[in-house]
């Protein structure tokens, strides 16, 4: 069915309130766009602190939402690569209200919309995208560590004869940094998580996984890398403790004109510690909107190298997070919002907004 002329979505009527379900209705969609039922959508980490540090948003009421998969329910008459009933995923636009996810349909840029491979399902899906850009920019941006993708020429052995470190691994950021790690070809790839998530971290492409509890110091880093040069270290979790540790591995190995890539805000006391001593290290935060003009000419090949049938998913060269599904549709998102913020590991939160 096309999309409907009202639908269900949670909306937001004030800043700092509790969403509520209500009916809603989105603009016409325009040269280049495609509509969307949308499945799956997952939470993160922006979509509570949005509310609670009343952020980013200026118009009420609003719609939040970022990361989902779903189902081609309308083309644009100028979009040729997709058609009603092909499956996709794709990051939402944080302040948009038609192209964000917590509601029944959306619209987006067909250019920015992956296909979903059959080989993995809508809830696993719907966590790709967020986390997925905010590692691409880390990692392949000039505002982050801007190595050659690997769907570049060479950028497969990007990493060849280096280590990286990620900070964070079985977060759902560090999860896919390892495998864009792998995917860049880095020699040693060091990551530390709790003793559980030890053998899935190793599977998904890292070399070495630190007890993040009882072997995370800088020492334990340096001893894991083994002499090999460090080329910059990720930190998926982004807190002043990590990029402070993230600084001290950098030093402690000699690591001279690197950086921390963080995607929360920089610390203050990191960013001094890095210009208090020799080697200076720079903390460097990006920010991974991938609608971003800026961002388009690595979003744009990112969907087409991750998604359809032949892409990095289906090839089970990269592996969506663990789902957990929390049920009521868009009426559990409170439940799953308070999920998300009481801390979550190794999984990825999903609510599906067309369930009752």
């Amino acid at each position: 069915m096309p999309v409907p002329d009202s639908f269900k979505a949670a909306i937001l009527p004030a800043a700092g309130g509790q969403h509520i379900v209500s009916d809603r209705s989105q603009a016409s969609l325009q040269p280049g766009e495609v509509g969307i039922k949308v499945i799956a959508t997952a939470i993160n980490p922006v979509d509570w602190k949005i509310r609670k540090y009343r952020v980013f948003l200026t118009e009420y009421p609003a719609v939040l939402g970022s990361d989902a998969a779903g189902e081609i329910v309308a083309v644009a008459p100028d979009v040729q690569d997709f058609a009603i009933g092909d499956r996709v995923f794709f990051q939402g636009i944080i302040g948009k209200y038609d192209y964000s996810t917590f509601q029944q349909y959306v619209k987006m840029p067909a250019a920015l919309v992956a296909k979903t491979p059959s080989n993995i399902s809508d809830d696993e899906a719907g966590g790709v995208s967020l986390a997925t850009v905010a590692v691409m920019t880390a990692f392949y941006d000039g505002t982050g560590h801007g190595l050659a993708a690997p769907w570049t020429q060479d950028g497969r052995k990007a990493g060849a004869g280096k280590a990286v470190v990620i900070l964070g691994g079985s977060s759902s950021v560090g999860q896919y940094a390892i495998q864009f790690a792998r995917l860049s070809g880095y020699d040693k790839i060091i990551t530390n998580a709790s003793p559980s998530h030890h053998d899935y971290l190793k599977g998904l492409g890292a070399h070495v996984v630190l007890d993040r509890t009882t072997t995370s110091s800088p020492e334990d880093f340096k001893s894991a890398i083994d002499g090999l040069p460090l080329d910059f270290v990720f930190d998926a979790i982004s807190i002043k403790e990590t990029q402070t540790l993230g600084v001290k591995i950098l030093q402690l190995t000699d690591t001279k004109n690197s950086h921390v890539v963080t995607v929360q805000g920089k610390d203050a006391d990191a960013e001094k510690l890095g210009e208090s001593q020799e080697p200076k290290v720079q903390v460097k935060q990006v920010v991974g909107m991938g609608s971003s003009p800026a961002l388009r000419y690595l979003t744009e090949p990112l969907w087409k190298h991750l998604g359809g049938e032949d892409g990095y998913i289906a090839k089970g060269e990269f592996k969506p997070n663990r789902p957990v599904v929390v049920s009521g549709g868009l009426n559990g998102l409170e439940d799953a919002l308070a999920k998300n913020e009481k801390g979550v590991s190794g999984v990825k939160v999903i609510i599906r907004p067309n369930d009752a």
